[in-house]
């Protein structure tokens, strides 16, 4: 039967459970009355069910503006008698949407993410979780392991300063300071790898519970260690918790969280890594002058691991994985708790088409066979394209040199004093804090790709200029004097510049050269005057602090040094916002659910792995390159991962689980607009 231009087609309403509705309705109202907007919505939603069917052999014109024919036809919904505007129902007389009219909004799909809507997810977020405080717990109690991720990320940098102070050979011997740092990432790596694996098997929330563990017992092996060796098997425990973690907490939060706000609560997560990171910050500030500083720096992280670990045991699992192993019932309980009532039978419909499709093309076997399986499938191989590439791209920006050491590099900016260097470190952290805050507004309005993108811009550009900042800082530091230099005793003179044929063309920049094993003791009132090049040894700094001078170890005394933190800071301002949190909501909503654990714990790795990379060589690097051609080599990095994100990263913003597989089954191409619909031929269907 065919309708006229312009007319719409007349649905048939025999899906709709009247003699339900009504029964629903009585127990609350009294029995002479109906309720009849109850019985609207019911409708809308069959005719949104109806529209849908149609959808597959054509697009349905839009009564009152055609142009609407053009999107996907689920998304508009539409009752001649009342008019509708922009998706939405409305009064015939008043033009104001009535209740009813509310489930008929534009982006109101089942399953996954919402389409394009007309707020941020952020404010949707705070809307959901006030109004359903279940969700807000599961998602708080399992980014406690985002906030011990990023607690034992950034507590490093500031106790490694004092590490240095307690063990002379730590401070000596550069490889040993990266190792310190970087051997919590090579334990993740492990944890990320484990990981992978214990989610599909035992599940998130036993993961997470792992991941406490390891925590607990890394940061007391640490909190007591007797000598550098034994900071370094912390490290690894500590860094196995955070590699379970990192892939784990985002998973549970995206696959129990309502699909209109996983981006914004994934972001959670991402926003308590940073605030973990800004905790740990204070924490070592605040335990300056404690007696064994660091120790108490590195032990706190016990105390979040084991209020995760107790939070846990009362919250249930992923409905998605409970659901992979034949628990429904499980699942659907869960799910009533995270959405209306009125959408739990969509959401466990759309899962279960989803898990037996996948169960239909899936492949028995151990690891192996998975991995082959994975990668012999196109949608899971782009998948992990995408997701390879936000992850390494993530680390290779440098982004966990500035986290790691960041109170390292402002001493390189020419600020000596531990507590002031920590101080100012403060303010890199608060605003990486910020910038999560950020992207839990945007990341659903703009997208990830797009974010991550201009987030990327911005770094390069911030890295070009701290390499010009530091380069200038090198060719301004004061000279050395032999005058200076003698005050102090021929013994604590520098081998290295008491040796050097051009010792009187010295400066500080010299003196702290890679192979001097030297320190700068200069004027604590003006940076420009010549100073000292002595020894690095314990006792002769305390003999230049005690002349009422400052030590310099790690960078020289410059006038510019305030730029550097201004634009330390400009660089954690726009990497937080998109290369901060972006990869990760990537890597949780674009690999089908049959390969998620698998593949999240493979970018997890690839993450990691970059991250071991970059951690343990940036000292080393700074010796060599200096700290100028270090940050000019990371912009390049930078550049490099630009280009890759562009042409291998699509956009999975307001996308269901599904149309993210559909897409990759396509291939992405960054030229072309992805379009869910059918074909460009559009074709008018009748009723």
């Amino acid at each position: 039967m065919k309708s006229r231009p312009g007319s719409t087609p007349m649905l048939s309403l025999e899906k709709v459970n009247f003699r339900k509705l009504s029964l629903t309705s009585r127990e609350h109202q009294p029995e002479d009355s109906i309720c009849i907007d109850e019985v609207l919505k019911e409708a809308i939603i069959a005719t949104k069910k109806e529209l849908a069917k149609i959808s597959k052999n054509g697009v349905v014109e839009h009564p009152i503006n055609p142009k609407h024919g053009e999107g996907r036809v689920e998304e508009d919904v539409w009752v001649s008698d009342v008019g509708s505007v922009d998706g939405e129902i409305i009064d015939e007389e008043d033009g104001v949407g009535g209740e009813a009219g509310e489930v008929a909004k534009l982006g109101d799909n089942v399953g996954g993410a919402v389409a394009a809507a007309d707020k941020t997810e952020f404010t949707e977020c705070w809307r959901t979780s006030w109004q359903t405080p279940y969700i807000t717990r599961l998602a708080l109690s399992a980014g406690i392991g985002g906030l011990l991720f990023g607690y034992d990320t950034g507590v490093i940098s500031g106790a490694l300063l004092y590490i240095r102070e307690d063990f002379e050979e730590v401070d000596k011997k550069t490889w040993l300071q990266e190792t310190i740092v970087s051997m919590a990432v090579f334990g993740a790596i492990f944890g990320a790898a484990c990981g992978g694996w214990i989610n599909d098997k035992f599940g998130r929330r036993i993961s997470i519970m792992v991941a406490d563990v390891f925590f607990l017992v890394g940061a007391m092996v640490m909190a007591i260690a007797p000598s550098p060796w034994v900071i370094i098997l912390g490290r690894i425990q500590v860094g196995l918790g955070v590699g379970m973690a990192s892939m784990t907490a985002p998973l549970y939060i995206s696959e129990a969280s309502p699909h209109r706000i996983r981006g914004a609560l994934v972001s959670t997560n991402g926003f308590l890594i940073t605030g973990g990171q800004f905790l740990s910050y204070l924490i070592n500030l605040a335990f300056t002058h404690a007696p064994g500083n660091w120790r108490w720096m590195l032990g706190v992280a016990a105390l979040p691991a084991i209020v995760q670990f107790v939070l846990m045991l009362q919250l249930p699992e992923s409905p998605r994985w409970l659901y992979v192993h034949g628990k429904e019932t499980e699942a659907r309980a869960i799910l009533e708790k995270i959405y209306p009532a009125n959408e739990v039978e969509e959401e466990m419909e759309a899962l279960r088409s989803s898990v037996e499709e996948e169960e239909e093309n899936s492949l028995k076997g151990g690891l192996v066979d998975k991995l082959k399986n994975a990668w012999g499938n196109i949608v899971v191989r782009r998948g992990l394209y995408a997701g390879i590439t936000a992850q390494v791209a993530q680390q290779f920006v440098g982004i966990n040199t500035v986290m790691y050491y960041s109170p390292t590099i402002i001493q390189f900016a020419g600020f000596a004093s531990n507590k002031t260097a920590m101080a100012l470190s403060l303010i890199t952290s608060g605003l990486n804090m910020v910038g999560s805050v950020i992207s839990m507004c945007f990341v659903d309005r703009y997208g990830r790709r797009r974010l991550m993108i201009l987030s990327m811009i911005g770094i390069i550009t911030c890295l070009l200029v701290l390499s010009v900042i530091f380069y200038e800082a090198a060719n301004m530091s004061p000279p050395v004097s032999s005058a200076e230099t003698a005050v102090f005793g021929g013994n604590t003179s520098c081998p290295a510049y008491i040796a050097a044929p051009n010792a009187d063309s010295w400066s500080c920049t010299q003196c702290l050269g890679k192979d001097t094993a030297c320190a700068f003791c200069g004027s604590s009132i003006n940076k420009n005057e010549a100073g000292a090049c002595l020894v690095l040894d314990d006792a002769v700094r305390s003999t230049c602090r005690e002349s009422k001078r400052t030590w310099y170890s790690q960078g020289c005394p410059s006038r510019i040094g305030h730029l550097a933190v201004l634009f330390l800071a400009m660089y954690i301002i726009v990497y937080s916002p998109g290369m901060g949190t972006a990869p990760w909501i990537v890597n949780s909503e674009i690999y089908p659910l049959k390969y998620r654990g698998l593949c999240g714990g493979i970018a997890a790795v690839s993450n990691w792995t970059s991250n071991l990379i970059v951690s343990e060589t940036f000292l080393t690097l700074t010796e060599h390159l200096g700290s100028s051609g270090t940050f000019l080599l990371f912009a390049g990095f930078s550049a490099v991962g630009l280009v890759a994100i562009f042409m291998l990263v699509p956009e999975t913003k307001g996308m269901q689980f599904e149309e993210v597989e559909r897409m990759l089954k396509k291939g992405f191409s960054p030229f072309e607009k992805y379009r869910d619909q059918p074909s460009k031929d559009k074709e008018v269907v009748s009723a």
